[in-house]
């Protein structure tokens, strides 16, 4: 497999072994016959902010190239407004006489729950005008039995930005708050439970730490920006989101100094998770590796450790890092342990042996996943994201 998803590989060998799926990289075997063609291809960020859509336009000629007979196609990639629209110029425009229809059925799956997310999803969206689209992508997915959402192209095209950008302003907006709760002596975990009780807020999503990364938020918002501005609209809200981000490791970094004394400069750090969220081996975008980048800058001795996205690490870090076999590895001789993925390994941690190892026993939670009073049980000062203050250096 070349991306880490749990039970993908399984069930990959299982259909395979039942004649179900089969691979290629010839079009005009994977086309022969079909009724329905998704593109799936990436669109990542362009130079500019905006949706790089060459893969899309390529997927889009080559169908064109070499359907045969009645297909509808449908735009499965996250992409900008109107770009169902480029995909029927390009395949009208090759000159092939089959039957096309083109629709847009945007997916809403998590990276490390695909599975789960495809089988048991909240709803499906299906933007399309034409009936007999409708009624093949009904069929296609009523075996899921989830709500379908029937929608012209344009508006299914925004559901997906709009939703990813949305979960995006919730992660900046309480990341802005335990902030704000850090600098007024106030607690996060409150503030979360109080105002995450209100059903009109809900809990999800509003986990402070070290901001969103991944594939998807970053470059969706991004593109969902570059959309309003090609329309006129100014993007204040998205831009905030944005901003708000991207100083989320700088806030994480005056934790680790405050704790150090005033600079990371000559300190060893530990460094727990290198992925963008548990559960992948995903590290495009995400806060940890800029954390480590940051930490290295400033003169720091890095040893890392992820127990999935490590050989990826070790592509883009190189030699400027250690890294580790366990946790504990990392924290050999260590001034200061940086938890910064939320993998419930780190929350199962054996904190007394982490107090004898550390050279200095410090703990800083970028993802308050862990219990301050175990930590401090074991000896240690504990720092999280927005916590009281008045526990935080309680050691």
């Amino acid at each position: 497999m070349p991306l880490y998803e749990p039970g993908l590989a399984q069930l990959i060998r299982t259909q395979q072994a039942e004649g179900r799926l089969r691979f290629t990289d010839r079009p005009e075997v994977a086309l022969e016959g079909a009724q329905i063609v998704f593109i799936a291809v990436g669109t990542p960020t362009g130079p500019t902010g905006e949706a790089d859509l060459t893969y899309v336009r390529q997927a889009a000629r080559e169908i064109a190239g070499c359907a045969r007979g009645p297909l509808l196609v449908v735009n499965k990639s996250t992409v900008p407004v109107e770009t169902a629209d480029l995909v029927e110029r390009i395949i009208k425009g090759n000159g092939n006489a089959a039957d096309f229809r083109v629709a847009s059925n945007p997916e809403f799956l998590r990276e490390g729950s695909a599975i789960g997310d495809f089988m048991h999803p909240d709803r499906i969206v299906i933007g399309a005008s034409d009936p007999h689209a409708v009624a093949m992508l009904r069929e296609l997915y009523a075996p899921l039995g989830a709500p379908v959402h029937v929608v012209d192209i344009h508006t299914a095209e925004m559901i997906k930005y709009a939703a990813n950008a949305f979960l995006a302003t919730k992660i900046s907006f309480i990341n802005e708050i335990a902030n704000l709760c850090a600098a007024v002596d106030a607690d996060i975990d409150g503030v979360v439970a109080g105002i995450g009780a209100d059903a009109r807020i809900g809990r999800t999503y509003l986990e402070p730490g070290l901001g969103f990364g991944g594939s998807c938020l970053p470059k969706d918002v991004a593109a969902l920006a570059m959309v309003a501005r090609a329309h006129a609209i100014e993007p204040t809200m998205l831009e905030a989101t944005l901003s708000v981000n991207r100083r989320q490791v700088t806030h994480a970094i005056r934790l680790i100094e405050d704790l150090l004394g005033g600079d990371v400069c000559e300190k060893e750090i530990a460094v727990a998770g290198l992925a963008f969220k548990a559960g992948t081996d995903d590290i495009r975008e995400s806060p940890a590796m800029v954390l480590v980048e940051a930490l290295i800058t400033r003169g720091a001795s890095v040893t890392a450790y992820d127990p999935i996205a490590q050989r990826h690490a070790r592509r883009v870090l190189r030699d400027r890092v250690r890294f580790a076999t366990s946790v504990y590895d990392a924290c050999a001789s260590a001034h200061a342990l940086v938890i910064a993925s939320d993998d419930r390994l780190f929350a199962q941690l054996d904190w007394p042996r982490i107090a004898r190892t550390l050279a200095a026993g410090n703990v800083v939670d970028l993802r308050n996943r862990l219990d301050p009073a175990v930590v401090r049980q074991a000896g240690l000062t504990y720092a999280g994201v927005g916590r009281n203050r008045k526990e935080i250096f309680a050691s």
